[in-house]
């Protein structure tokens, strides 16, 4: 390769991969950084200058400014600030094995960077192998706040406070090597990694990093959090802190106190075994944290005061805002978004299985909480708010409080069920619907091919229909309307409850930093506008235009079944149809499914919302909205279209040119609509909900492994230790993405549990079967298949509750409409009532049925082959109209107008009773429990007289020493004045006095 005699520029004194020291980094470090990325600007991203005979550039930094080690010296290990030779080094890392803390073993690792980097900078010598890497040969390089290494030269400073290393006698000048585009990204990433973590040590964080000793590989950055940053973050966020004063929180006694006993009793087996606080009846007075008033709190500790979520939640906040200058970087969310860094995220406490006897909090949840075989204990939630922050304890919090409700809906809905199996034998409908000497003969089901067949032939589909078409499913369908009240009544009261507990009832809105796109967006100045109400139509027209091809394929495949010459197809073609629509639909609600998530997030990011809960609630709202519509569009088809639209014989309606419009069973569209929705819930839960959460990460886990495996060069590292690091662990578990997916899906359950209830009571129990397994398998993924997620502390779950109070309500009318529309609960109230001559059932089936005149078909129509042909006069189809022989022959009849009449006044009084029922809950259950508010109030009253009281014993001190220093001053000793007057200056209060002092602590 050819290289320019004199590299363009003055790039002798700026060689941006030259190492670099400063005797005061923390003012030079940006300088150092600055200038290297101008120079390699001003380069045109095209050079690069190496010195030469250097066989390693040890890239080490103190405080962001780079340090220049003698390359003739083989650096086997090089902790600075730690002053650690190799023996040390070795006994470190051996101590260190669990990759829980730093390699000097005492300062814990808070959070990781992970990144990708590749050396090309490699040059070849005469009669050598594979080139090598000509930067990071050193085994370790840390980045902390302290001097730098011992025995390291000098360099001299240059014109422009720049400064470069002592030319050795004898070296040649320095090699200018050309770039190529991806070594010039690759510089540029570079940079502003080392610009970020020189930023960050400027915030006082301390950061350990890896050498980067091969031509390409994963490198990680350690960050510590020293305590000055964690009390100063702690104060600036707000975090609330436990105090000195303990507290006896106080219970009701009587009855309720004698029941919460026995109930503790029984349930003993059933907790898990995690520690406990030795009296729960004590609290400790919490506060945020001040470093002004430091002495309230209890502080035995310093390292273990603020728990590892909380370390990690605090440097977290630094690291979004902490900026580069390349590039416009906003933190940490920009250079992730840029590929700068692959990943950032705090460390597992620990492996969460293994032969050691060292049990920390992963392992703890693991053994009493994401495994199946505790499926039958209870959920440890304070645990699982301290491991992974309030937000994720609120969703399991949640979603043990919905599957435990479900037990007494699932039990109702057995009963419910078990009612219809009883009295399906005294049922007189499906008794004279199966009774062959009715001899109902009945019109054909299509033209030319079907014949008249017999209202006997049905009477399976009868039988099955009374199972869930029963006066008990509407008595269910009140209860779970009162149940979803109260279930929501009784999760603010919880939530209430863990509020009080967690510390969170003064919490503020923190806060949100704006989101890297945004930023981007609003920097680039392109924001766009889109017409984001015609995309979301589209996408529901696709889920319409799914379910349009659906309804065609069970007419054409009826119509073609019918033509079939075999007998058991033809008898068999309602069964089938149903069956493969079915089945088709739920495939393609699975594959719809997936393509909305990806539609929504896409619409979301076209709006570019300024801050990630403005992200998140705009994202949930969409995804929910095309989910929901595609979830159960099938279902309220058949619900509430299916066989509405038919026609009559004579005057059918026709679509596609000949082809009948399809019509409900003889027993109406409720078995049907019973059918589709267990499928589709049914198979929701299995395959979308189990098979896909457990199987996908694993595929994206070993596509990952694959992917690092034929990118990474398989290179020996000497200096990396057999056993993999923590880091190294989490770095091949799958990034936690937010909870949207958790809810969602629980969601649309909910919304199969409660919408739908009227025509499959079994619904509770299957969703109450699947839920046992989805704590677990949702616990399992948390622990052990994914990164530990940032603590995100929250009140409440968000836009997530008015979902499922808008589900709640809207519950109560489809169930209205379902049990007055698609059952025939209302034309059998309206017989017995009204038509029947001694109030009982006998007579409905043929009070329902209207009579045709076959002569009045037309031509073309009838059924070809018949042997019934010229014994039939009239044939009978279900509907409410006059007989042939009326004035008005085939128009609605009375009847037709007096049961749609009563339909409607159904809806009505069953949604205001309804209504009135859930007010009725909803006022008799207060939303805070009263216990907890005497206890607020009671909170406030301690917190102010422990302030009073710590006050007062501060003054007591005070005035103490000002009276010890008085008496010293009239003994008249010359020293004794003078301290005397500086201790009273030091104590003097801004205001000059110390009467004002006194005054000033006093109201606060």
């Amino acid at each position: 390769m050819q290289h320019p005699a004199k590299p363009p520029g003055n790039m002798e004194t700026h060689t941006p991969d030259v190492p670099l020291a400063s005797s005061r980094p923390t003012l030079n470090g940006q300088k150092t950084a600055k200038s290297a990325r101008d120079s390699f600007s001003a380069y045109n991203n095209k050079y690069l200058t190496v010195p030469q005979n250097r066989t390693c550039l040890h890239n080490s930094r103190v405080n962001g400014a780079f340090e220049a080690p003698s390359c003739t010296e083989s650096f086997s290990s090089s902790i600075i600030n730690n002053y650690l030779e190799r023996t040390q080094g070795e006994a470190v890392d051996k101590a260190s094995s669990s990759g829980m803390c730093f390699r000097d073993s005492k300062r814990k690792v808070d959070y990781v960077l992970a990144y990708h980097y590749r050396n090309r900078l490699a040059r070849h010598q005469p009669g050598a192998g594979s080139p090598k890497p000509t930067r990071g040969s050193a085994s370790l390089a840390l980045v902390s706040n302290g001097g730098a290494e011992k025995g390291h030269a000098e360099p001299r400073q240059q014109e422009g406070g720049q400064r470069a290393p002592q030319e050795r006698p004898g070296s040649p000048g320095p090699e200018v090597i050309e770039l190529g585009p991806l070594d010039a990204l690759e510089e540029e990433k570079r940079l502003q990694r080392e610009e970020y973590e020189h930023n960050l040590v400027e915030a006082g964080l301390e950061i350990e990093k890896d050498p980067e000793n091969k031509s390409q590989g994963l490198s990680f950055v350690r960050i510590h959090a020293p305590w000055q940053v964690l009390s100063r973050e702690a104060e600036i966020l707000k975090i609330k802190m436990p105090t000195k004063k303990v507290y006896e929180i106080t219970e009701e006694g009587g009855i309720l106190k004698k029941l919460n006993e026995i109930w503790c009793k029984l349930t003993g087996p059933l907790q898990p075994q995690v520690p406990q606080q030795e009296n729960t009846n004590m609290k400790s007075l919490s506060y945020p944290f001040s470093r002004e008033k430091i002495y309230l709190y209890n502080i035995k500790d310093k390292d273990t005061f603020f728990d590892n979520a909380t370390r990690s939640r605090i440097v977290r906040e630094i690291l979004k805002r902490t900026s580069t200058k390349a590039r416009n970087s906003m933190g940490i969310g920009t250079l992730i978004a840029n590929n700068v860094y692959d990943a950032a995220y705090p460390l597992h406490d620990g492996e969460y299985e293994g032969q050691n006897d060292d049990m920390n909090d992963r392992k703890l949840l693991y053994q009493e909480w994401a495994r199946y075989g505790v499926f039958y204990k209870f959920q440890p939630i304070d645990l699982i708010r301290k491991y992974f922050g309030e937000k994720i304890g609120l969703y399991f919090a949640w979603l043990g409080l919905y599957t435990e409700f479900l037990i007494p809906s699932s039990v109702v809905g057995i009963i419910v069920f078990l009612y219809g199996c009883i009295t399906i034998e005294s049922d007189i409908p499906s008794k004279e619907m199966c009774d062959q000497r009715n001899a109902f003969t009945m019109c054909p089901l299509c033209d030319k091919f079907c014949d008249y067949w017999n209202l006997s032939s049905a009477c399976a589909t009868a039988r099955a229909s009374h199972l869930f078409d029963n006066p008990g499913t509407v008595f269910f369908s009140i209860f779970m309307a009162v149940w979803a009240t109260m279930f929501l009544e009784q999760w603010k009261r919880l939530q209430m409850r863990l509020n009080y507990s967690w510390d969170l009832t003064g919490l503020e809105e923190e806060e949100e930093h704006p989101r890297p796109e945004y930023e981007i967006k609003l920097l680039q100045k392109k924001l766009k506008h889109k017409n984001i109400t015609a995309e979301n139509s589209n996408e529901i027209m696709l889920t319409f235009s799914a379910v349009f091809g659906v309804i065609v394929y069970r007419i054409t495949t009826a119509a073609a079944l019918s033509f079939s010459t075999k007998e058991t197809t033809r008898s068999n073609v309602r069964v089938t149809v149903t069956a493969t629509a079915v089945i088709i639909n739920l495939v393609v609600i699975l594959i719809l499914d997936e393509i909305y998530g990806a539609v929504a997030k896409w619409l979301t990011e076209i709006e570019v919302p300024k801050t990630e809960k403005t992200f998140e609630e705009r994202l949930i709202l969409k995804a929910f909205l095309l989910k929901f519509v595609n979830s159960y569009a099938p279902i309220f088809y058949v619900a509430f279209f299916k066989g509405r639209f038919v026609g009559r014989p004579g005057h059918y309606v026709y679509v596609f040119d000949g082809y009948r419009m399809e019509e409900c069973a003889p027993g109406g569209c409720l078995m049907e609509l019973c059918i589709q929705l267990s499928i589709i819930m049914l198979g929701k839960q299995l395959i979308q909900n189990n098979l896909f959460e457990i199987g996908i990460p694993k595929l994206k886990k070993l596509f990952r492994k694959l992917k690092d495996e034929r990118t990474e060069p398989k290179e020996t590292d000497t200096n990396q230790s057999k056993d993999p690091q923590q880091w190294d662990l989490d770095y091949s578990l799958e990034p936690f993405t937010g909870l949207t997916p958790e809810y969602m899906e629980m969601i649309i359950q909910f919304g199969f549990v409660t919408l739908f209830v009227a025509s499959f009571p079994l619904a509770p129990l299957f969703a109450f079967l699947n839920n046992i397994i989805e704590v677990r398998l949702d616990a399992k993924k948390f622990v052990t298949e994914l990164r530990r997620p940032d603590t995100v502390r929250a009140k409440d779950i968000g836009i997530w509750y008015n979902i499922l109070s808008g589900i709640g309500k809207f519950s109560v009318i489809i169930n209205a409409f379902v049990i007055a529309v698609t059952s025939d609960f209302i034309p059998r109230l309206m017989y017995q009532y009204a038509y029947s001559q001694n109030g009982t059932m006998h007579g409905f089936i043929n009070h329902t049925l209207s009579y045709f005149n076959v002569s009045h078909l037309k031509a073309g129509t009838q059924p070809e082959n018949s042997p019934f042909a010229h014994d039939v006069l009239f044939c009978r189809f279900k509907d409410y109209r006059e007989p042939p022989w009326s004035q008005n022959q085939y128009e609605f009849s009375k009847q037709y107008w007096a049961v749609l009449s009563a339909r409607l006044a159904f809806v009505i009084l069953f949604q205001n009773l309804v209504m009135f029922l859930s007010v009725l809950v909803d006022w008799m259950i207060p939303d805070i429990p009263k216990d907890i508010t005497e206890q607020i109030k009671r909170e406030k009253a301690v917190l102010v007289d422990f302030f009073l009281k710590e006050e007062n014993e501060k003054l007591k001190l005070i005035e103490s020493f000002i009276a010890r220093d008085q008496q010293k001053h009239k003994s008249g000793t010359k020293g004794e004045r003078i301290r005397a007057a500086t201790f009273s200056q030091f104590n003097r209060s801004p205001k000059g006095s110390f009467t004002s002092f006194s005054a000033q602590h006093t109201e606060v």
